[in-house]
């Protein structure tokens, strides 16, 4: 016999959790008392917004749910943007959420919410234990929901006199979910629509990838001679230096790729969803209009033909689907056209245009990509500012964590939960001025961990994104962009962490080599101009 809270931690344990992300709460103090003698490590995080983000970045990481336990009410509320992001980027992700006590329900009793309701657009599954005995059976569902067809979150409320019960059942076996893999007959009508096509592209994208599935895709495309792009912010998935990479399809995308897309003949959507910002809008493809040569693999049979008729539908993890095609011989080539797509690609990606200003992040991502090792991983949240990384960045497999969701604050947290998962590389955050003072205050983490992580601080004092769209659509009506921000430099030392302030271009090779060799976190302070807006634009212009 022993408590809820403590089978719940023995659940965790068997399904192989490494460690959890949390802010604490007294709802349900007695799963903390069972951490305290349990194996997972416990991640304490400065708010839930972050506790959430670092589970979502974790389980991104490795395919099986991050886990990010907080309490009702607020605490819920708050971990609800890392859920959303979960469910948007198809993240497995499980959030524990303490809950008041069975007897006081439906009584608006304190922090008391109806976590089904709530939670119920941006989760796949919602569930509150009111039975502890039946928690291996609800944690073993969670996780199946979790990693099953396309990924997603799961929320689980935790009545707080339920945690207390005395139980007797023991935890589940661990988790493994089915691989959905093609038929003979989808892979045949596949191939007869390739050999025929005159302008084949492949846009790999979602979720359920790993490194072999990564590997055979390269492989697929070498056989076949054909070009490669990927879905927005998911350029890890093909090597960018690779002869058959034909860019990202994303935000500020080559008009290049565009126009390739559209004339595809043979467009096969591997593991991707091809919503707004890959489709430009959902302006690309007709919906759900003409399907020829459209070909849509997807592990979730719901999101196949749910915005696009494809030709042809196959219901297939990426990998699976791969491991399927290489059996079939190639017997035909688009050597040129994908030589043709790389040269596109690093045209519109080798020389970032002159910025404005005394630092310029024109200058930064020359920097990056000359100095990084080829295993950093870079996270990064939202605004203008990623948009330099995005373009200009070389990814590999692994070295990419960034939410196709478009959430601010993302990169400092996603940055905590990657150095926690890699304590042997090196992490470099991104953000801008507003974006890190979303989440700021978990640089506590990063230093109270000593955590290899250097975290780039884009200020302009401003918010970039909605300035520059102010500019272009609403001119000389300046509303609720302007910031006034502290010393960011200042407010990492505060923390314990070294910092740097770079006020010219010249001043950050030097100071990024310094903070290289920092043991622990570092924060580089970049004072930028407003009127950089993006690459090749300024506000000036009405960008």
């Amino acid at each position: 016999m022993g408590s809820a809270g403590e089978l719940l931690v023995s659940c965790l344990e068997s399904q192989g959790v490494e460690r959890v992300f949390c802010v604490p709460g007294e709802s349900y103090l007695a799963v903390l008392d069972a951490l305290y003698d349990g194996k997972p490590e416990v991640v304490v995080a400065r708010h839930e917004g972050g506790a959430a983000i670092m589970a979502e970045a974790d389980g991104k990481m490795t395919g099986r749910p991050g886990v990010c336990f907080v309490t009702r009410g607020p605490g819920a509320t708050n971990a609800s943007s890392g859920v959303h992001i979960a469910m948007q980027d198809s993240t497995p992700m499980v959030l524990f959420v303490g809950q008041i006590g069975r007897e006081m329900r439906g009584r608006e009793a304190f922090q008391e919410v109806d976590y089904r309701a709530f939670f119920g657009s941006i989760a796949k599954w919602v569930e509150e234990i009111d039975c502890a005995e039946r928690i291996p059976e609800i944690i073993s569902h969670a996780w199946h929901i979790a990693m099953s067809g396309r990924p997603g979150p799961v929320v689980i409320a935790l009545p707080e006199d339920m945690l207390r019960d005395e139980v007797s059942s023991l935890a589940g076996p661990m988790v493994e979910v089915a691989e959905p893999a093609p038929g003979d007959r989808d892979m045949g009508r596949f191939f007869n629509l390739l050999e025929q096509a005159n302008s084949p592209l492949i846009i790999a994208g979602g979720s359920r990838w790993d490194e072999a599935a990564v590997r055979n895709l390269e492989t697929f495309s070498e056989s076949w001679e054909m070009p490669v792009a990927t879905s927005f912010r998911r350029q890890y998935l093909f090597d960018a230096t690779h002869g058959n990479y034909a860019g990202e399809a994303g935000i500020g995308i080559n008009p290049s790729l565009k126009d390739r897309i559209i004339g595809s003949d043979a467009l096969i959507l591997l593991g991707c969803r091809f919503s707004e910002m890959p489709s430009q809008g959902f302006e690309l493809l007709d919906i759900p209009g003409s399907a020829s040569g459209l070909v849509h693999v997807h592990p979730g049979p719901e999101e196949l033909g749910r915005i696009y008729v494809p030709e042809i539908s196959i219901n297939a993890a990426p990998g699976a689907f791969l491991e399927n095609a290489l059996k079939h011989k190639a017997t035909k080539s688009w050597k040129e056209s994908a030589a043709a797509g790389h040269v596109a690609y690093l045209a519109w990606t080798d020389t970032p245009p002159p910025g404005t200003g005394t630092v310029t992040m024109s200058h930064v991502i020359s920097v990056l990509r000359d100095k990084l090792p080829k295993d950093a991983i870079i996270t990064n949240g939202a605004g203008n500012y990623a948009g330099w990384v995005n373009r200009f960045y070389r990814y590999r497999w692994g070295t990419q964590l960034a939410p196709t969701s478009g959430s601010m604050g993302y990169g400092l947290p996603a940055a905590i939960a990657a150095a926690k998962r890699n304590p042997d590389c090196l992490v470099v955050a991104l953000a801008g001025d507003g974006c890190f003072q979303m989440t700021g205050m978990e640089l506590g983490v990063a230093c109270e961990h000593n955590l290899n992580i250097k975290l780039l601080v884009c200020d302009n004092s401003i918010y970039g994104t909605i300035r520059m769209h102010q500019e272009r659509d609403y001119p000389g009506r300046i509303s609720a962009t302007t910031l006034q921000n502290p010393d960011f430099a200042a407010w990492a030392h505060a923390y314990g962490a070294k910092s740097f302030t770079i006020e010219k271009d010249a001043e950050f090779e030097s100071k990024l080599t310094e903070a290289f060799a920092v043991d622990g976190p570092a924060l580089i302070h970049l004072k930028l101009d407003a009127n950089d807006i993006a690459p090749g634009k300024t506000l000036a212009a009405k960008a």
